[in-house]
């Protein structure tokens, strides 16, 4: 990798209900897709302070960090992206930021087949962290 190369990296969090349900987050910006809280790391930052930090802006509220289940290449915006599998801290009240207009819990059958793959591999992780190509 050359020095001038530009790399990007985000930090994601899978958090469940009761039910098993994935929480979601529709995005105010860009193509206004739902996908899972979190988002880009900042200059200096560890991706376990991003991922923290990217789920109490978006949603208002603590997470508890379960474990790292996969590391993996998103081709489309040259990526690397990491999940975690977190808890919500109770008692949590998700209050939306401005970048988000909507949470809700989603099936898994209701997923991308992108973010189902990742997500999969997060509830059922063994202890080995997953690591694919998108």
């Amino acid at each position: 990798m050359a020095y001038n190369d530009m790399f990007r990296l985000s930090a994601h969090a899978v958090i469940t209900n009761r039910q098993g349900q994935v929480l979601q987050v529709k995005a105010t910006y860009g193509a206004k897709h739902w996908g899972l809280p979190g988002g880009a790391l900042e200059f200096g930052e560890t991706i376990h302070q991003a991922v923290k930090r990217e789920c109490f802006e978006e949603l208002g509220c603590d997470i508890k960090i379960d474990y790292l289940s996969g590391v993996y290449y998103h081709s489309a915006y040259q990526s690397q992206v990491f999940i975690f599998k977190c808890t919500l801290v109770e008692p949590a009240a998700i209050r939306l930021s401005n970048e988000h207009s909507e949470y809700q819990y989603f099936e898994l059958s209701a997923l991308s087949a992108v973010q189902l793959t990742r997500v999969k591999a997060c509830i059922e992780f063994i202890g080995e962290v997953d690591s694919q190509v998108f």
